[in-house]
């Protein structure tokens, strides 16, 4: 298999599977579920009608997010009928964390937010065709009912004991924060959602985390009390690094799909930083790479781990899915650039500035000398420092070398930034404010 990768794979799943179901088990996205057999009978058999819910609780959706919405174009590629619920509802009474209390949101806050995630998730389904998404909004549906209604209708259905035994309640139960009736409430609210989309859409499956397995049975056991029918959940499991800590978290910063909030190119970078041990199971499940292909990688992961042919085809299919083929060459443009296999001067101003922003880097005046530059940067500790690795030819400014210490910072690449380069490999980012 090559290293160098130039497209990245449409989504299509693996045909050598013989139901959708085994390929979801092959890549790890079950990590608990109702009845496996029937559920594979139904995936089989289908087309069905199933549904995931993203609640506003930020106005942009994340890495955990993107597991789900990967399993749901998986099943709409099987033939399956998906609805994308955003919670205009939900996000207003927020679900229960394990350890406080969330802060809730304004109501304009909420909408805006719904506007935000509903636009996200559409880019990753697709409209057309028989089993076309749609896309739901659980306030159509709760806006209207009434307190009263509501617990005649639907509270009358729940058990309190079984309430509390739901692992998010119980956390919070024995924590010192405790739990409002607002959040205890959640489950109830979830639980409403299935069924009137099991009544609206004939809707038989929810998919979600398995932090959210609590919710989803909710809703599976208040349908076959109500209805008397028995339906389904899927609940994937919550990845992790193979350290143990928690996936998604790059120094501390969430990874979001919106590009505003974080750059295709950080995007890229961070999944070109994933672990040896951990790359085969994001291939598993981030793109749509068949078996043999994965199988390959596993190879060469245990062959030849210094190319990290893995991690670039991970980058690649990922922060393609989410960004999209043109924002994705510029992000790879900008890396080989920034190392020595490209030219800094074509790159486009905004994928540039954004690939600085990620090295070390400080904003200087124009007119700044390299020598107080790097010092500005931290490529060193003092001036008497640089000059001296400026002297021994150490220091490249925009890919050229440095050769007289009373040189300036340009601002000549686009967007009026510069690279600074000390040594081979440590490099920082300059912004020449003018």
């Amino acid at each position: 298999m090559s290293e160098t990768v130039v497209s990245a794979t449409a989504p299509a799943n693996d045909p050598t599977f013989d139901n959708v179901w085994d390929e979801i088990v092959w890549r790890g996205l079950v990590h608990v579920s109702t009845d496996q057999e029937a559920l594979r009978a139904l995936l089989a058999d289908g087309p069905i009608t199933y549904y995931c819910g993203f609640d506003p609780t930020a106005p942009s959706l994340h890495l955990g997010n993107l597991v789900q919405l990967l399993l749901m174009r998986r099943l709409q590629l099987a033939g399956h009928k998906p609805l994308g619920l955003v919670g205009g509802s939900t996000g207003l009474v927020g679900d229960p964390r394990p350890s406080a209390e969330r802060t809730l949101n304004t109501r304009e806050t909420v909408a805006e937010w719904v506007g935000y995630l509903r636009s996200q998730v559409e880019r990753f389904l697709s409209f057309e065709g028989d089993n076309a998404a749609r896309i739901v909004n659980n306030l159509d549906w709760t806006a209207p009912l009434s307190a009263i209604d509501f617990l005649r209708e639907i509270g009358k259905h729940y058990r309190v004991g079984t309430m509390l035994k739901k692992d998010a309640v119980a956390a919070r139960l024995n924590s010192e924060a405790g739990i409002s009736y607002t959040e205890f409430s959640y489950q109830i609210l979830q639980g409403m959602d299935y069924l009137e989309l099991y009544r609206q859409y004939d809707c038989v499956l929810q998919t979600g985390g398995s932090d959210q397995w609590g919710n989803l049975t909710s809703g599976t056991d208040l349908i076959h009390r109500v209805e008397g029918v028995h339906v389904h959940a899927i609940g994937t499991p919550l990845i992790t690094n193979s350290d143990g800590t928690k996936f998604g978290k790059s120094e501390g910063n969430a990874i979001w799909l919106d590009a505003a909030m974080c750059s295709p190119y950080r995007m890229y970078q961070f999944w070109l930083n994933t672990d040896d041990a951990d790359v085969i199971s994001r291939l598993k499940v981030f793109t749509f790479l068949t078996r043999a292909e994965i199988e390959e990688y596993e190879h060469l992961v245990a062959a030849e781990p210094f190319r990290r042919a893995a991690q670039k085809r991970l980058a690649l299919e990922v922060t393609t899915f989410v960004h999209g083929s043109d924002a994705t060459a510029a992000v790879v443009a900008a890396s080989e650039a920034l190392f020595g296999h490209g030219d800094l001067s074509s790159l486009d101003a905004t994928t540039i500035r954004h690939a600085l922003e990620e090295l070390p880097h400080a904003s200087v005046g124009e007119g700044t000398s390299v020598v107080q530059a790097l010092v500005e940067v931290g490529l060193v500790s003092s001036m008497s420092e640089a000059r001296r690795a400026i002297a021994q030819g150490g220091v490249s400014l925009d890919g050229a070398k440095v050769e007289d210490e009373s040189a300036m910072i340009s601002g000549a690449l686009p967007g009026g930034v510069s690279v600074l380069r000390r040594g081979k490999k440590t490099l920082a980012g300059v912004f020449v404010t003018r």
